[in-house]
């Protein structure tokens, strides 16, 4: 047993890196929604494909959290429960959000029209909204606490959670709305850190042109 499994102190920078992509991915959804033309079908369908994949990501996300995080840091740190049950409280009217907005999105996708698109821009104004202040709360109260008390391995299955509800045909692509929310000058250090060598060349090879592809399809441009 290594000090990772038994001593407390760990690394939480990376959730910073997902906070900033599920701020730009939902601070712009309400807007790509809102850009399509009153009865385009094919491009309310790509735009809808693109909000249930960010949607979908944000789920995983916080069901990681709630099965990996919050009992911990109770146990661990009781002066953060109250912190902690406002997060749980968060999360759980972010699912109701959420559920509206998957109820939502199919009329949208078959008709196109604006009409339709009402519902599903409002649903994704108040998850921005809830984002904005639950992220930052989070990396406030939550971050520096699981900091102190969590191991870097119990802090890596988060990761590891994340990873694996990422079908392996989105990889690239998840890579590549990553590195959009990290300073350009700080790209070649991130990939050097996080991904091994093979993957790097992948990125390089085909996963960069393949993201510029999809991100233009997705924005329109």
């Amino acid at each position: 047993m290594t000090a990772l499994d038994t001593e407390p102190g760990c690394d939480t920078s990376d959730m910073l890196t997902i906070h900033a992509l599920f701020r730009r991915a939902f601070a712009d959804a309400p807007g790509l929604v809102r850009g399509v033309g009153d009865g385009d079908v094919a491009r309310a369908r790509i735009v809808g494909t693109h909000v249930r994949e960010v949607a979908g990501a944000l789920h995983n996300h916080h069901t990681g959290e709630d099965e990996l995080l919050w009992d911990t840091l109770e146990k661990r740190a009781p002066a953060c429960a109250l912190h902690v049950g406002l997060m749980r409280a968060q999360h759980q009217q972010t699912a109701v959000l959420l559920d509206a907005l998957q109820a939502d999105l199919p009329a949208w996708e078959s008709s196109g029209a604006a009409l339709d698109a009402a519902p599903v821009a409002e649903a994704l104004d108040a998850l921005r909204d809830l984002l904005l202040t639950h992220l930052g709360q989070e990396e406030a109260e939550i971050l520096p606490t699981a900091a102190t008390v969590m191991t870097q391995r119990e802090w890596g299955a988060l990761h590891e959670h994340g990873m694996a509800s990422i079908p392996r045909d989105r990889m690239l692509l998840q890579l590549g709305w990553i590195l959009e929310v990290i300073p350009p000058d700080e790209r070649a250090g991130w990939l050097r850190t996080n991904l091994p060598a093979p993957a790097r060349v992948m990125w390089r090879v085909v996963g960069r042109r393949q993201f510029a592809a999809h991100r233009a399809r997705v924005y329109g441009t």
